[in-house]
């Protein structure tokens, strides 16, 4: 498995096809693959330089990617654009601060479809966490359920629902 900062942006033209293999397929097959590309290729530009910014990477024996992760420490004040503003409605500002402000947040894991089922998203996700030492949480969206189960198989809990109902499901960390 390789681990980069910034310097992930070396491999940006892998990593975004990569991406796009992977949330253009069901459930995300209502994606335009070129706005994906063009999107994510964007964010991973300005994520790179997140503080505390971690992705892991790992290859199939063709040598392409494979599977991966992305994150960052989760800083204050906490923001509300893109799916952050769900966020802070379903859990609300106390619970946002005490579990997720400080903590390690997964931003995207992709398992591309040849290499699923074999333990590679349990694989990324525990080496994320465990690379940080701390807690960590993700959010996915909530008719993504295969995914929604893959995460409760493997530990991640949701915190308590203290808001009304959204799209996006929160999950913390087996450590959190």
């Amino acid at each position: 498995m390789e681990s980069f900062g910034v310097d992930v942006l070396g491999i940006a033209d892998e990593l975004t096809a990569a991406y796009v293999e992977v949330f253009t397929a069901p459930p995300w097959e209502h994606r335009d693959p070129e706005e994906t590309r063009v999107a994510f290729r964007a964010r991973l530009e300005e994520d790179a330089h997140r503080d505390g910014f971690r992705a892991l990477v790992e290859r199939g024996d063709d040598g392409r990617i494979a599977g991966f992760v992305t994150g960052w420490v989760t800083p204050a004040p906490f923001r509300t654009d893109r799916a952050y503003g769900n966020v802070l409605k379903r859990l609300g500002e106390e619970q946002v601060k005490e579990l997720l402000v400080g903590a390690f947040e997964i931003d995207e894991l992709g398992v591309l479809a040849s290499s699923r089922g074999t333990g590679l998203g349990r694989r990324l996700l525990t080496t994320a966490v465990e690379e940080q030492g701390s807690r960590a949480w993700l959010l996915t969206w909530n008719q993504a359920h295969d995914t929604i189960a893959f995460y409760r198989r493997i530990g991640w809990t949701e915190p308590e629902v203290r808001g009304p109902e959204t799209d996006i499901v929160v999950f913390l960390s087996p450590k959190a």
